[in-house]
């Protein structure tokens, strides 16, 4: 049975910089065995209601802009499975949760930055997972819940955020990418890592009234709902291991966790 991750996947320029979360990703694919197919929630991929992807093959989506040429250059063309996207509709469906398939939508830089690292031949089915940001944590834990039976079948769910996302402070003037963190980031992620680590549920659904300064890193929740989809696609209480925790530019943390 596979594990599910939560990564951080931070600025695109990450598939072309080195840093200790480049290193990290590229590493990824050693903490389980090569899946069959690869199911990722992405904070840049919102829809009023679920939506699986099932292209024949993935675009590569730059959703960003003022980057060097080389990243505009770099392709992720990884095939889709239209089957397992049906047999996702179908899981979610049974979970009351109404899915869509999306047979044009390919891979934004959540999805591809980081399985470009992990997974750099491309030869692995992916499929991308919609969020619904109006729908909040207990939304996003039901969606990764109605998915844990693909653990057992060789797919590996991966939600793919940031643990802090405070864009305000890069709008300020960027730091250095190896800036060390304020500490109120500190703070904020210390706080999350207890409640994920003793399996917090109950914590981790209300952090955004409980966890300091969470309002301030995470303004909107979208990258910090792919941490519930992979949580809940794992088990109820799910056992946590933090695989990868660094810093970037000073308000970027770069958490990653492993659930089983």
């Amino acid at each position: 049975m596979l594990p599910t991750f939560f990564i951080s996947h931070g600025s695109p320029m990450m598939a072309l910089m080195d840093t200790q979360a480049r290193r990290f990703l590229e590493s990824l694919a050693t903490h389980t065995p090569r899946p069959r197919a690869i199911v990722i929630a992405s904070a840049h991929w919102e829809t009023p209601g679920p939506m699986v992807s099932a292209p024949a093959r993935n675009d590569t989506i730059h959703d960003f802009y003022g980057f060097p040429p080389a990243l505009y250059a770099l392709r992720y063309p990884a095939p889709g499975d239209a089957a397992l996207a049906g047999e996702i509709a179908r899981m979610l469906a049974d979970a009351g949760l109404a899915c869509g398939i999306d047979q044009t939508r390919g891979l934004d830089h959540g999805a591809w930055v980081p399985l470009l690292l992990a997974y750099p031949k491309a030869d692995i089915p992916v499929l991308q997972l919609s969020l619904q940001r109006r729908g909040g944590p207990a939304h996003h834990l039901a969606l990764g819940a109605a998915l844990r039976g693909l653990r057992d079948s060789g797919v590996l769910v991966i939600g793919s955020g940031s643990f802090t996302h405070d864009i305000a402070r890069a709008k300020s003037g960027m730091a250095a990418v190896d800036a060390p963190e304020p500490a109120d980031i500190t703070e904020f992620s210390d706080w999350m890592d207890h409640a994920i680590r003793t399996a917090d549920v109950t914590a981790l659904l209300e952090y955004r009234r409980l966890a300091p300064y969470a309002a301030t890193h995470h303004p909107t929740e979208e990258h910090l709902l792919p941490l519930f989809v992979a949580m809940g696609a794992a088990a109820k209480k799910p056992t946590a291991v933090r695989l990868h925790s660094s810093t970037e530019f000073s308000f970027f943390r770069m958490d990653c966790y492993a659930f089983s």
